[in-house]
């Protein structure tokens, strides 16, 4: 590899970096993209421009074959031809990253380095620089950067660092910018979190992203004028205080004086991103901060306060789980929350079941007002249990596109349709039978006389005298009454 390189590079011009078209000048000249790898570019510029002399490339020549061998055993084993030819590759590209970067492709300049250093000291260098990449953090949040990691100490930085050696300078470059900015997103947040005394530690800890530290720092130095990581109590009181200011003038810049200079830049960016696309919704009146900064996606994650008031934060939960098992009862089977969702959607007092009466006075209601299909939705992001948010909220949408048009279609006017979707989905139970009338106590009736009748009964009737009746004499017959004529 070595050789090949040296020999070659004797007869090689000068400039074969970039050259131009022969017989062009001027404007005119275009310009030739060289695609060999940069460590070979130097080596051919040096022994051409004779910056490397022939001591200085045998040596290099002595040394090719050492490094090889090094590096084919640090990734695999070099005993295996085709370890060692990807060897060639790393300890080229390794070398030529190293030049390049540190030249910004200067070729007299890497030639010169070539001559002054030895090969194998060149090609750690380049190593170096890659393992000093992979070990910055690749994420600006706490929970997934871990940048105190030297390399060496996780099991990816070794697989990470055989991709990286065949990389190009560009994509280096590239990822050395990305992993800088989060590593500077990174300090900038434990510089405001240290102003509330809370530690790295403790924002690892919090699972929290840097740039959510860095807006809600600004955001309180904004309302207050002072730098500070607060409690959620505190956080909703900086909001109400924000609005307060808002409404009686201008905003102050929420970029606190005593900011390191080297923060300046990301903060005051962080800063107009707010202004456009925060500001105006943390500013309106009518949305609590609970609903904005705990409900909203596109909020959460978005700030954070500490958990200095944990009583508080469970306070809320243990009322808000409180709320939710009043109100279904204990029932969590389908038919009941569907019951449960629907009357809150009918704005009628929530019930966990209903007779059938109610069901059709309920369709009634939703056919003369309509209903709110969202409330459901909030009042399952309010008071369910966070782990059962997305079961419940697919459960109400779908039950809500499947009978929309049965509960308000008119021309079921006997609300047949209405009352089977209800019954198919929700918990419709039979009126509870009346109680019979309790029968009253008896009568105590007084001394010497008999007990009344029972309630009810008639009091048995005395026995009814038959009058006694005389005989009706029989009529007269016509003999008699010729015989008393004559």
């Amino acid at each position: 590899m070595a050789r090949s390189s040296a020999d070659a590079a004797s007869a090689a011009p000068s400039g074969d970096a970039a050259g131009a078209v022969p017989g062009a000048s001027g404007a005119a000249a275009v310009a030739v993209y060289d695609r060999r790898p940069f460590f070979e570019r130097a080596l051919r510029h040096g022994a051409a421009m004779r910056i490397l002399d022939a001591e200085r490339l045998d040596a290099i020549r002595r040394d090719a074959p050492k490094g090889l061998v090094q590096i084919a055993r640090f990734f695999g084993t070099e005993f295996l031809r085709p370890e060692l030819e990807r060897a060639r590759e790393r300890m080229v590209n390794l070398i030529g990253l190293h030049l390049e970067d540190a030249t910004g492709g200067d070729l007299d300049r890497a030639a010169q380095l070539l001559r002054d250093h030895s090969l194998l000291s060149r090609s750690k260098q380049g190593s170096d620089m890659l393992k000093a990449l992979i070990a910055m953090p690749d994420s600006s949040h706490f929970g997934l950067a871990d940048d105190d990691a030297a390399f060496g100490e996780r099991d990816d930085h070794l697989p990470q660092l055989a991709r990286w050696s065949l990389r190009n300078i560009d994509d280096y470059r590239a990822e050395r910018d990305r992993r800088q900015a989060a590593r500077d997103r990174i300090d900038a947040a434990c510089w405001f979190a240290a102003r509330s005394d809370v530690s790295r530690d403790d924002l690892r800890e919090a699972q929290v992203d840097a740039e959510a530290v860095i807006r809600t720092g600004l955001l309180a130095h904004a309302a207050s004028g002072r730098v500070q990581l607060p409690s959620w109590s505190r956080f909703a009181a900086l909001v109400a205080q924000l609005r307060r200011r808002a409404a009686a003038g201008p905003l102050a810049s929420g970029l606190p004086a005593e900011l390191p200079p080297r923060f300046a830049p990301l903060a005051r960016d962080l800063w107009a991103a707010m202004e456009r696309d925060d500001l105006p919704r943390i500013l309106d009146a009518a949305v609590t901060p609970k609903k904005l900064f705990t409900q909203t996606v596109s909020f959460l994650g978005r700030y954070h306060w500490a958990d200095g008031d944990a009583g508080e934060i469970g306070d809320f939960d243990r009322a808000v789980s409180d709320q939710w098992a009043r109100l279904t009862q204990g029932h969590t089977d389908d038919s009941s929350l569907l019951t449960l969702f629907l009357c809150i959607a009918a704005g009628v007092p929530p019930r966990t079941a209903l007779t059938e009466s109610a069901a059709a006075s309920l369709v009634r209601r939703l056919r003369k007002h309509g209903y709110d299909a969202e409330k459901p939705s909030d009042f399952i992001r309010e008071f369910a249990p966070h782990e059962h948010h997305n079961d419940y909220q697919r459960l109400w949408k779908q039950f809500a596109d499947d009978t929309r048009r049965d509960l308000l279609d008119e021309r079921d006017t006997k609300l047949f349709e209405a009352l089977s979707a209800l019954r198919l989905h929700c918990n419709l139970v039979a009126a509870p039978e009346k109680p019979a009338r309790k029968a009253a106590p008896p009568a105590v009736a007084p001394a010497g006389e008999p007990p009344p009748a029972p309630a009810g009964k008639t009091s048995p009737k005395a026995p009814r005298k038959t009058p006694r009746t005389t005989a009706a004499k029989p009529a007269p017959t016509t003999a008699a009454r010729r015989a008393a004529s004559s």
